[in-house]
């Protein structure tokens, strides 16, 4: 059987792929959760104008997360922390409180855009990578300073 995929389906295709499957994946697991539409000459028109109106809004929304991307990458934020022995911090700056910064100062970033991997534990000057699209990540200063 040949279906048409509306999404990406692991180990089988991404979105508009025509793939052939067993009729029972088909009908049973593809069809009915809105995954594929079966090969037809009209699903086929149905699924080119799917992928064009698609590509335009990803365009757009790639075009606003580069516009967003070069006033963030001018930004440089300071956390001033209580600092123990060998420089290491009483806590920790973590992604919430760079999103809390940046939204303080105008940007609409969520916590899970900055791509923090661990909490800051000690001072000095990281580059930090905010994800706003999966090929936009511009990276912001953060100093971290003894107060």
């Amino acid at each position: 059987m040949e279906v048409i995929l509306r999404a990406a389906v692991d180990n089988l295709g991404h979105p508009g792929d025509i793939v052939k499957v067993s009729p029972g994946y088909g009908r049973n697991y593809l069809l009915p959760r809105g995954l594929a539409y079966a090969a037809t000459a009209g699903n086929k028109k149905r699924i080119e104008q799917e992928r064009l109106r698609l590509e335009t809004a990803e365009a757009s929304r790639r075009s606003a997360a580069e516009t967003l991307a070069a006033s963030v990458e001018q930004v440089s934020l300071t956390f001033s922390a209580r600092v123990g022995d060998e420089g290491k911090l009483f806590g920790s700056v973590t992604a919430a409180d760079i999103a809390h910064q940046l939204e303080a100062q105008g940007f609409q970033i969520e916590k899970r855009q900055v791509d923090l991997h661990e909490p800051i534990r000690a001072l000095g000057v990281y580059r930090v990578p905010i994800r706003l699209h999966a090929d936009v990540k511009p990276e912001i200063k953060v100093w971290v300073i003894k107060g």
